[in-house]
Order: structure tokens, then sequence, then C-alpha cells
């Protein structure tokens, strides 16, 4: 007999599902910032020399070493990349799918062994923007500003350039006024103040003529800090553009444009987070900030990109996006060619179980899950300890210096001062204990910014939901049953299939299966010490509300191609970069030493790209995993 739910009256239980979930919250960046301007303008995107040594975890250069804007750097002193050896020391102690509910597969298929993400350029992302386009980049041109751009002639140009870098002794630009009317006045001094910032302008009479005339109003601090008052009612408050980005994830990137631009990160916009270990392509909108101001970066920024700018009068929203389109290169597969057939149709005609991904719960001995449980359970004195206490696994000395100190004077000021970089996490949770004592935590830790507090929560509820997942799949395996929840406007009960059921997150808005599996649910809370009936904490911001996630996902666009090739270092993808740049698509051989799989998919936003490979390879995705295999590749 079916269990109907008083939700919605089906023959299924109903729950209405919100599709989109928040992007994952960003990581904290920490990375130095470095402009090499007499380096050629594609230098810095280009790979480095030990790009595949273990990671893409390559030493910049002396050269690249030379900072753009002195002023700007993070005080980020001894924040460099781990070696390879270093970082698989590390991984030694992380976590491994089975640690956070990832038990289950929706195929039979024969799996096969390969190498995911062995170089940051086999994963490449590609935003689907809301109207439904692959976003590219492929222009790098500045849009003009039509009512400005024949107003200046070449040479007033070149004068007032001369004046705004202060190479132009009389101190001022005099342009005359050819038929003077109050308009054309206006127009030039819009062209100046927006072409040439730092510079102000005045209207003068000689010899019954009129001259706008161009000069500094304060000093160098102008140039340096250009108008921010004075934008042309005619155009778009917004500069949408593109970026391209290389092994950097979107705060990162974005905290790279701020401090270049002499910003602020809140002023950019987005519609998702991307991954850092991968070369990804996402529309950014920046609140009044010029394309041209923008294109400028090109020739100062590593491993990022800018360009197809326009202007527009709204700012892009967390979720507005379709999805993703994804090129993943698989490297040294042991599989068959109808192995790989197999793998790829049944991805493409059934799917994949819609795990939250191994990032979603950290890379160290100490999961983000547990962390959120603490805070669930109110229990701050446990998240101050599994944030600041000593772990296994290599960490970078300073890091381990202060968790040392942490755990021998329990003293914040003493552990704060074992950091260079004060901006970390651990740095902000210790600045916090410092000012407001360690019998104030919860004040302490709202010093860490809202996006990482909630990232722990989460990640408890990811875990949870990943865990009944697997048991779900595991009790009715690839059918609709009693008790499931599905998605309101089928019109026929048979009609749905498993790609209709969704599973809840924990929460205190969500409705739970009828069948046993939503007893696991409180059984699973219960054992954490959590009351299910009560997901309302007494910190507004970690109550839980709940929500639902689709258990199977079956990709669209799904492609591929098995590829021959010799040296494991070669670039096995075009991207958007090197088309700008008219360099040649790699050639492949009919036969080599190597094989990869190259595999195109699109996802919807909120799922995981390492989730299908997974169910293609049916190996462990885990950094922990990945690493052991790509070391034993290597030695």
């Amino acid at each position: 007999m079916f269990n109907v739910c008083s939700v919605f009256l089906f023959l299924y239980s109903f729950a209405l599902m919100s599709d989109l979930e928040s992007p994952p919250p960003p990581a904290l960046a920490g990375e130095k910032r470095t402009c090499p301007e007499d380096e050629e303008q594609d230098l810095p995107l280009k790979k480095q020399k030990t790009e595949a040594d273990h990671g893409n975890r390559a030493a910049p250069t002396q050269d690249e070493e030379t900072s753009c804007l002195p002023e700007e750097e993070e005080a980020c002193e001894g924040e460099e990349e781990e070696d390879g050896d270093t970082f698989a020391d590390m991984m030694k102690h992380g976590l491994t799918e089975t640690d956070v509910g990832i038990l289950k597969y929706v195929s039979d298929h024969e799996g096969f062994s390969g190498i995911l993400k062995e170089r940051y350029s086999d994963f490449v992302v590609h935003e689907i923007n809301k109207q439904g386009k692959t976003v590219h980049l492929d222009d790098v041109s500045v849009p003009a500003d039509t009512e400005d751009d024949d107003v200046l002639t070449e040479e007033q140009k070149k004068q007032l350039g001369d004046l705004q870098l202060y190479k132009n002794k009389e101190g001022t630009v005099s342009i005359q006024v050819v038929d003077d009317t109050k308009e054309k006045r206006t127009l030039i001094h819009k062209a100046i103040k927006t072409q040439f910032p730092g510079l102000e302008t005045k209207t003068e009479e000689k010899d019954g003529c009129r001259f706008i005339v161009a000069y500094h109003v304060a000093g160098k601090k102008a140039l340096a800090a250009p108008r921010k008052h004075f934008w042309p009612k005619n155009r778009g408050s917004f500069c949408h553009f593109v970026l391209y980005k290389e092994n950097k994830d979107t705060m990162d990137a974005i905290n790279v444009l701020s401090k270049f631009l002499r910003s602020v990160p809140n002023m950019f916009s987005y519609m998702g987070t991307k991954d850092k270990r991968a070369i990804t392509v996402q529309e950014i909108a920046v609140l009044r900030i010029t394309a041209d101001r923008l294109a400028h970066l090109n020739k100062c920024l590593l491993n990022l990109k800018v360009g197809n700018f326009s202007y527009k009068n709204h700012p892009l929203k967390l979720g507005e996006l379709q999805g993703n389109h994804f090129t993943v290169i698989i490297r040294n597969i042991s599989g068959t060619g109808e192995q790989v057939h197999q793998a790829m149709t049944s991805l493409k005609q059934t799917g994949f179980i819609n795990y939250y991904g191994m990032q979603r719960f950290g890379t160290t001995a100490v999961p983000t899950q547990h962390v959120g449980r603490a805070i669930l359970r109110n229990n701050w004195n446990q998240v101050v300890d599994l944030i600041l206490k000593p772990r296994p696994g290599a960490e970078k000395e300073y890091l381990v210096h202060c968790r040392e100190e942490w755990a021998k004077t329990q003293d914040p000021e003493a552990a704060l001062k074992k950091l260079p970089n004060k901006r970390c996490l651990e740095g902000q949770l210790l600045r916090g204990l410092s000012m407001y004592g360690k019998k104030n935590i919860v004040t302490a830790f709202g010093l860490i910014p809202r996006n990482n507090r909630l990232m722990y929560i989460h990640s408890y509820q990811s875990f949870v939901w990943n865990t009944m997942v697997s048991r779900r799949i595991q009790a009715f395996g690839l059918k609709a049953v009693a008790g499931d929840l599905v998605l309101r406007g089928t019109e026929e009960a048979e009609q749905h299939s498993i790609h209709d059921i969704v599973m809840p997150l924990p929460g205190f808005d969500v409705i739970y299966p009828s069948h046993h599996i939503g007893d696991g649910y409180r059984e699973l809370l219960s054992a954490d010490g959590l009351d299910i009936d009560n997901m309302r904490h007494k910190v507004r911001d970690y109550s839980l509300a709940g929500a639902y996630r689709r258990i199977i996902i079956r990709p669209t666009d799904v492609s591929w191609d098995v590829i021959q090739y010799d040296d494991p270092r070669i670039s096995l993808v075009h991207t958007d970069f090197e088309k700008l740049e008219n360099k040649p698509a790699p050639v492949f051989n009919t036969e080599g030493k190597y094989r990869a799989l190259r595999m195109e998919f699109s996802l919807p936003p909120s799922t995981y790209a390492t989730m299908a490979v997974r169910e293609v390879l049916k190996l462990d995705t885990s950094i922990k995993k990945q690493t052991q295999l790509n070391t034993l590749w290597f030695n």
C-alpha cells in the first residue's frame, strides 16, 4: 500500500524542489599577484615547464616574481605550493570516497583505470549562461564608446596620454573647440575624463575662442586612484566580461582582479564558482570598471585573461547559469575500445549518481563535515579544536608551528604570530579569539567570512545526503518505489523513473521518504547527536532549512574519443587562449605509447563532473587515490 504524504496528494510522495542549489562556497585565496610587464603578452598563460610533474605545482621563475604593483602583494610570504612528494605525503591522510558516503554505481560495465586531472589542462569547464549559450573567450578587443570615439584626434590623445603620465612639462593640454556648442564642449569634457582617468578639465576663453584645458587636479595620487564618480549616462553600469583562468579558483581570480584594479571583491558578481584545478571560462560582471582598464590587465595577469566585454545595466546572480560544459581528459587508460564504449554509452543513456564530490569535504585529515556537525551540535569548543588542532600529514611549516603553539599554550595571540598570512581561515579564527576571548567563540568564529562558515554545515548536509542515497540505491536500485519523493509536474504515476526521484538534504523545511530510508535519516542524525525534528539553530545563520536534490543525473551533449600520445606532458586540449593566439590544435598519433579518453558533456548547476568520471572508470576520484595512481605512474 502506498504511503501518501499530505504535502501533495499523489501516488508517490511529492516534494517541490529548487534544482539550482547555491554553488559550493569559495575557499580563501592566498597567492601572490605578479605582473611581468616586460614579458610577451602571452607569457603568463604559457604552461609552466613542470606543469605535469606531480600535479601542476610549478614554482614561479625569477621573472614571474617581479611584482607589477609592489604595494599590492598579499601578506602571504612563505605560502608556496607544495612539491609533488610533499603533496603526496599530505594526501596519505586525506579522505576517500567511502569516508563521505560515496559507495554505489548505476551501471554494470567493467571499470578501467585512468588518471584524472594529471594536468590541470586535462579538465576544462565552459559555463553555460542563462540564455543557454556556452561561454567562450574569443575576443579581447575593447568596445568603443561611440559617443566619445570621434571627439578627440589621435594627436590630442597622444598629448593627453603624455599629460596623464606626467611626461608633459607644460602641465596642461589645451584643445580648441571647433564648431563651438555646449553639447560639443560637454562631449570633449566627458571623453577626456573617461579615457584619461586622473585628469580634470575646465573651459577657458582666449582671443574669442573657447578651449578645453586638461590638467592634473590632485597630483600623482589621482592617477593611482582614477575618478570614480564619472560614468557616461548612456553606458550600462556593469561591465560584463569573460574570465579565462588556469589553476585558480573563482574567488582567487576575483581577488587578483580587484587588487590590480584597486577595487574590492564585492564589486564583482558571477553565476557560479569554478574549480581551481582546471582551465575554466565564465562570465563575470563588475560595477563601473571600464573595459579598457580590464583589458590592460591582460599584459599583467598570470594564468588569467579577460575579454568579450560589454556594458549592461545589471550584475550577475548566483545560480543564474544553466550549467557547465566539460572537456575531461583521462590519461593512461587501461580500458579496451569496447569497455570505453560501454561505459560512455551507459553515461549517456542512464547517467550517474548525483553525489556531492570530494571537493565538498576538504583535503586534510580533519573533514569539513566534522566541523559542521560540531557547529550544529552547538559544541563550539570542539569547533575550535577541529580547526586549530595539529593533524597528521604534511602542511605548510608555519601552519604546523601555529597548530603546535595553539595545542601547547591555547593562546590565540601566540599562535597568530606563527602565521605570516593572517587572512587564512586559521588566522581569522585566532584573530577572533584574540579580540573576543575564548568564552565568546560564536562571535570569534564570526570573523571567518560567512560563506566559509556555511561551508562546514553544508558539508555535513552533503555527507548525510550521500550516505542516504547510497542506502536508497542499495535497497531499491534504479526504479521508483512507493515512498520515494518525486518532482511535481508529471501527470501519470507510471511515467515516473529514477530520473524523477529526489532525496532531501536534512533541514526543518523538508519532508523525508516514507519508506525505511526516511527512518535512516533520523537514525543517522540521532547517532550524531542531532534532532531531525529541531534543525533550527540558536544562531540563525546555522539553521538548516534543507533542500531536495535529484539522485540520478543524465548528462547532455555527450561525446568521446580515445587519443593516442607518446609524451605525457603535452596538452591534449585546444584552449580558448591558444585559439586566440592562433596556436595550432594538438595533433594525435594513430598509435602511441599512452592512450587517453577525451570526454565531453554538459551538466546542470551544482552537479559534479568528477562523479560522472567516477561512473565511467569505477575508480575512487579522491585526491588521495588519484595521487597514489599518479605517483605510481611517474615512478
